[in-house]
């Protein structure tokens, strides 16, 4: 499960091409205009692109914490709270990442859409 993962790791990858391949005409979002930001990372990043990496880097850590966690119930070292607990945190960290995907993938096609 975590080698499937490393699809994240391209998702990343994929967002910070994009905001490379448009740095020269994009204006950094500013640190009051996303308060949460600090909250994901610890620190505000300085455009979108950080923003969707440390939030992928995020889901990725989450999926990591409760498949240990997984395991460590299965092995005896966890409780069922804690391994509920870090499963439960998982899926909303995936449901929350498959819809930003989703919202991007309509943002994409809409754009793709449009009459230039």
């Amino acid at each position: 499960m975590i080698e499937a993962l490393a699809s994240l790791s391209a998702f990343e990858k994929a967002v910070q091409a994009a905001a490379l391949s448009r740095a020269d005409t994009a204006a950094p979002v500013q640190r009051s205009a996303f308060p949460g930001a600090a909250a994901i990372g610890g620190s505000a990043p300085a455009n979108f692109s950080d923003i969707m990496a440390q939030f992928a880097a995020s889901v990725r850590n989450d999926m990591r914490a409760g498949e240990a966690a997984s395991i460590a119930g299965i092995q005896g070292r966890a409780s069922p709270q804690q391994v509920v607990e870090a499963v439960m945190s998982a899926e909303q960290s995936l449901q929350t990442a498959v819809a930003i995907r989703d919202k991007v993938v309509s943002a994409y096609l809409e754009l793709s859409r449009m009459a230039i």
